[in-house]
Order: structure tokens, then sequence, then C-alpha cells
């Protein structure tokens, strides 16, 4: 528990207003978008919301000093409760900190604060003729700091790559209150080791990011959006995988099972013909309307080629955001198909998708649980959904079998335990197997140099 003069020093740092500790407010900082159970364990004894990074610093150079523990919030949109404070101490909400610092159009380079939304980003960047590329379904809320905690990826990253692939420097609080500046502009820079990419996915246990130095580039000057329905998964995998090998690159290609399909339809109140057993939305860019057609026609002979039952091509905004809809809507409509749903999130190589899908099928049928497959067929993300209720007696072990038999096939044929939603506390379980003996010692002696106390975020990925 965090002293009474403990938290009066913290109120003397953020205000009155800015530290929070009621018995709700602790309630509404205990949990993320995860399926972490609720117990009351995980309440934070005290909720922070600093404004800027002194203020972080100060607060960090406190609970070092007293050995409270600390956890870092942005949106709460993760999926592997890496923001909930399973120690207590205190949640440090960055939610306050929402200023886009600079736009430098010249280095098309941005800088921001943690507590920027991603969307809001983009947009900034986009009235400007520049393109911020990573984007995370949730982008609508999910924040730049945690995007970048857990080197968040997206629809996008088939073409564009990943939260690390922008993250030019970084502004961190280490444990003791330090405040360490990694990175810069200069494009090629191999002074030291790279803290900049250490830092990027650490999840918070290293350091709290509080800016970011981010990479753009020239906004696309067309975009179409395209979808195909298949009668398989697989047909709709091996689409992407020939339109890769013959050097066609969407800016992302999003796949999703029949499951997730019946799901959005009863959500949109919309038919599905029951031939249908996958979707594929793509979106492609280029310099003008003729780039976008011959890469139309391209995409459409290959999808026609794997036995696509039908292939329709955005004809304005409206329609693109129609056919996006789909996949945008996907989780929320899984979610209502049962009373429990655990979400995860592999990456296998391209090649390995369809055998992976495979793989999920087997092991539903084995346990005789529904699983939900969709994700980026671009880059060989994978977000298998197990659907359940865990009131029904042996559920979990049910749930926990698959679970541990999905991360295996994912090991199996050269993949990892996550692609974009961290380790968190989901996953701790199989990271040994995922890194090896040499692999986790290595990274927790990263761990103790950085946070010799533990306060950062401590539970998660060990």
């Amino acid at each position: 528990m965090i002293s009474e003069k403990t938290k009066q020093a913290l109120r003397r740092v953020v205000g009155e207003a800015n530290c929070l500790d009621s018995e709700v407010d602790r309630f509404g900082y205990s949990y993320d978008a995860s399926f972490v159970p609720l117990v009351p364990a995980h309440k934070p004894d005290i909720v922070v919301r600093p404004g800027t990074t002194e203020e972080v610093s100060r607060i960090l150079a406190l609970a070092f000093a007293e050995g409270i523990p600390v956890t870092a919030r942005g949106a709460a949109s993760g999926r592997t409760g890496g923001s909930v404070p399973l120690a207590g101490g205190i949640s440090l909400s960055l939610d306050r900190m929402t200023r886009i610092i600079e736009l430098d159009e010249k280095n098309m380079m941005v800088r921001t604060e943690a507590g920027v939304r991603t969307i809001d980003l983009y947009n900034a960047c986009a009235r400007r003729g520049l393109f911020f590329p990573p984007d995370p379904a949730s982008w609508k809320f999910s924040t730049i700091g945690g995007n970048v905690a857990e080197n968040a990826g997206g629809m996008r990253a088939v073409k564009y790559g990943v939260t690390k692939n922008y993250v030019m420097g970084l502004e961190v609080v280490l444990a003791d209150g330090t405040v360490l500046q990694t990175g810069g502009k200069a494009i090629k820079n191999v002074t030291g080791y790279d803290l900049t990419m250490l830092f990027t996915g650490s999840e918070g246990t290293l350091g709290i990011v509080t800016q970011a130095l981010l990479r753009l580039i020239p906004m696309p000057k067309k975009r179409g959006t395209l979808q195909a329905m298949f009668p398989s998964l697989e047909d709709g995998c091996d689409t992407v995988h020939r339109m890769l090998q013959e050097d066609i690159i969407p800016a992302a290609a999003e796949v999703m099972d029949k499951i997730c399909l019946e799901a959005v339809a009863r959500h949109r109140r919309m038919d599905l013909d029951p031939a249908i057993g996958a979707c594929l939305v793509m979106e492609i860019d280029g310099d003008d309307d003729e780039a976008l057609a011959v890469q139309t026609r391209r995409i459409q002979a290959v999808a026609e080629g794997c036995g696509s039952l039908s292939f329709q091509v955005a004809r304005n905004q409206a329609e693109a955001d129609d056919l996006w809809a789909i996949r945008r809507g996907i989780s929320s409509a899984i979610g209502g198909l049962a009373p429990n749903r655990l979400g995860e999130d592999i990456s296998v190589p391209r090649d390995a998708f369809p055998e992976v899908v495979r793989r999920i099928r087997a092991i539903s049928e084995r346990h005789g649980l529904t699983i939900a497959v969709y994700g980026h067929a671009g880059d060989g993300n994978i977000h298998p959904s197990i659907l359940c209720d865990l009131s029904r007696p042996g559920e979990e072990a049910r749930v926990h079998d698959a679970v541990d038999a999905i991360f295996t096939a994912a090991l199996e044929v050269g993949g990892t335990l996550s692609g974009e939603h961290g380790i968190g506390i989901t996953k701790r379980p199989y990271i040994a197997r995922a890194l090896g003996e040499a692999g986790v010692r290595t990274l927790q002696a990263v761990k103790a140099a950085l946070d010799p106390k533990g306060i950062l975020n401590p539970g998660k990925i060990w």
C-alpha cells in the first residue's frame, strides 16, 4: 500500500485533480481490452495523470526511492494485459500528454507525445501530404506511446511495415527518473547500441516512453479498396501468396474465415451466401488511377485463378468504408457469439499461413471449441479467437489446452508467440519455449540493468 504521505507527494507533482484513488477510479484502471479476469488485486493504489515529461520523471524518482510499482497506461486497448497493474502501486496514465510537438516537413518526421491517438497523428500528417502508415485496427483510440511499447502492427504492415520501421528516436524516462533521449533525425546512426529499438516493443518494462520521433513518407496519391470472396480460407491465403510471388504488393491484405463472416453478417443484418467460406479485403495505392487499374486487373486475375466466387472494386469512399467495415467490425461481432472470447495473436512465415490455419481447425475439433480465424495474410499474422463459456465445467482447461496447441503449432512452423500484441500477462508461460533459456537470460539481464528494483510493469513478460 502507498502511504498517505506518498500520495500527498504525488499530488504536489501533478495536482489534486490528476491523482485518483477512489474505489471506482481504481477499478476503472484495473483492466484493459485483454481477456485477463478482473480481480480485486489488479487495482492500483493510485492513478496518476502527468502532463509533462518532467512530471513523469519526478513520479518515477519518487517511486524508485520507495520501491513502488509503476504501470504505464495509454488507452488500455492492449490485448495481453500490458497495462493491468498486477502489483498495485501507481497506474501512470499518459492520456494528458497529447501534443504533436513538431511536424518537420523537410525531413518528413513528426515528434509527438505518448498520449496522442494514432488517428489524430495520421490526420495531422495527412493534412500536410505526409503518411504515417502503421494502422492498428484500434487506431481511433490507441495511442502512440502504446503503439511504441507494443511495436504495434496493423493492416498496412504487408507493404509498409510496423511501428518500429518508423521510430527514429524516443524520449524515455528510466526507472529512477532519469530522462533518456535516443536516436534522432539522422537517417544513418550506428553510434553505440540501438537504444531506440531496445525500448520499442519493451511493453513498459524498461522505461516509460513520453515522446516519439517518427519517420513519415509521402501520402499515396490514389487508393483503392478491393474485396474477394472464396469457398475456403486456404483459397484466400493462396491468393495473397501468389500475389506476393508475382510482385503485387497490396498496402493491406486482410483475410477472415466463415465464422467471422457469419458473425459480421449477423451483427450488420446482412445476407451471406452459404457457399462463401472466406473473405479477403485489400487496399492498393499508387500515383494515379491507371496504376490502381493495373493492380486491380492483376489481383483479380490471381483471385479468379484461386477460385474466387466474387470480386468487388469500391467505386468511391463510401463503398470503400463499407468493404472495410467487415474487417474493422470483426472483433465486436465475434465477441457477441459466446459468453467468453480469448483472442490470440501468432505470427508465422507467410507460406505457413494455410498450414497453421489447418492446424487450428484440427485443434478446434479436437477440443470441441469454436475458433474464429482472421488476420493479416500478407505478413503471416494470425488472430485466432476461441469462443467459449468458462462457466461450463471443464471449459477453462479445454481453452488452456487449445491455446497451448495453437502456440505449439506456430513455433513448429518457424513462427512466434506474437506479431503485434506483445507478451504481457497472457503469454508469459510460453516465452521460454519461444526464446530458449539463453534468450530469456539475456533479456532478463537487460531488465535487471535498467530496472534494478523491478518497479516497471512488474509481472509482465517474465
